[in-house]
């Protein structure tokens, strides 16, 4: 995970200092405090009238060459639901509408650090998957026949196991 070592600001370098008890970087010139906060992810999980599980093989890293449940990052002027409708479409071409939220995560990852994932059941539009730019490949599984999953919250997901 890469880290700060300069303000964002002023491009003082920062210092180790102890604010609302807690060691976090501070520009000592302009104040300037780096929140080490989780990413906010989601998490899309979509179903075809067999029951089977939309997946995605990534073609970026982290799990690159692995399957995974459409996700991404929500950006900044998006809400959570915005986000999860987007990612699903342009990792699998697919549009929907979310029908709830199933679960929130917490999983660590070695590039982002810690990233909040908000899971989203998405009732499709169609069933037709054309795999995007950051997909390698994507289908339909059957939950019992399912691929190495590259992460840990994405298997809770599809079985339904309670959050983390």
């Amino acid at each position: 995970m890469v880290e700060y070592k300069y303000c964002p600001l002023c491009g003082t370098r920062l210092r180790k200092d102890f604010v609302e008890k807690r060691e976090r970087k501070k520009c000592p010139s302009c104040g300037w405090i780096w929140y080490s906060n989780p990413l906010p992810s989601v998490v899309c999980l979509v179903k075809n009238d067999k029951g089977e599980v939309l997946l995605i093989k990534r073609g970026v890293e982290p799990g690159k060459g692995k399957w995974a449940l459409p996700s991404g990052f929500m950006e900044q002027e998006e809400t959570p639901e915005e986000a999860c409708i987007r990612e699903l479409e342009e990792e699998t071409g697919i549009k929907g509408k979310v029908k709830r939220l199933i679960a929130v995560y917490s999983e660590f990852t070695e590039i982002y650090g810690n990233v909040l994932l908000l899971a989203y059941e998405v009732e499709p539009f169609s069933f037709n998957v054309t795999p995007g730019e950051d997909a390698e490949d994507g289908r339909f599984f059957n939950i019992n026949n399912l691929p190495e999953i590259a992460f840990n919250s994405h298997r809770k997901i599809i079985y339904g196991e309670g959050n983390s």
